[in-house]
């Protein structure tokens, strides 16, 4: 082999970078390109601030009474516990007893509604159920009304008895209650007792 004809030389692999003048024109043509784009559109303003307002803002209704005002729709339940005379001997029941009832304070019937309860006799077997109407007035401060309804006496040993009776209350927080009927064939009686009236609902 002739010596003459056998170079050296390096191979290159990949792409061959540009010249450095070709560099330039693309960087430089890629910026103006940047800027043109960027001052094209000079109908689009950037304000920091928001705009003013065209009237002036309300706020909307309260929707919560004020905590003095107790109008409104209550269920009142609770326990209740009485001292009774009846069929010439005292005795005791407790039981329960649910009130719906609508309080007005600044009208001359500040309170109307029912109120139902079951009780039972703790010497007595057996006990009785009733369902009353009660109507009250405000008067110093305070709620006194009357009820009047029918009572169902129940015995273990006897059928049930028909009755009915009219009473007087006070509210306090607990209703103190006093009330006397008639059931058919025991006759009279007088009940003094208490109801403890916890609110469960108010509307």
């Amino acid at each position: 082999m002739r010596s003459e004809s056998v170079g050296w030389a390096t191979n290159q692999r990949g792409l061959c970078s540009p010249p450095r003048a070709t560099r330039c024109t693309v960087i430089c043509a890629i910026y103006a390109a940047f800027c043109s784009i960027a001052s094209a559109d000079s109908s689009i303003a950037i304000t920091p601030d928001p705009p003013p307002r065209t009237r002036t803002p309300t706020v909307g209704p309260d929707r919560f009474a004020p905590t003095w005002d107790l109008d409104g729709f209550y269920v009142w339940l609770g326990p209740i516990g009485a001292a009774s005379m009846v069929d010439a001997s005292w005795d005791t029941t407790f039981g329960g007893d649910l009130a719906l009832v609508r309080i007005r304070e600044r009208e001359a019937i500040s309170a109307i509604g029912l109120d139902a309860g079951a009780s039972r006799w703790t010497a007595r077997d057996g006990g009785r159920i009733w369902v009353d109407a009660l109507v009250g007035t405000r008067l110093g401060g305070r709620i006194y009304g009357v009820s009047a309804g029918p009572i169902l006496e129940l015995s273990e040993l006897a059928h049930p008895r028909i009755g009915g009776s009219i009473g007087a209350w006070a509210f306090f927080g607990i209703t103190p209650f006093a009330r006397i009927g008639v059931v058919e064939e025991l006759g009279a009686f007088v009940d003094v007792g208490i109801h403890i009236a916890l609110p469960v609902y108010r509307h």
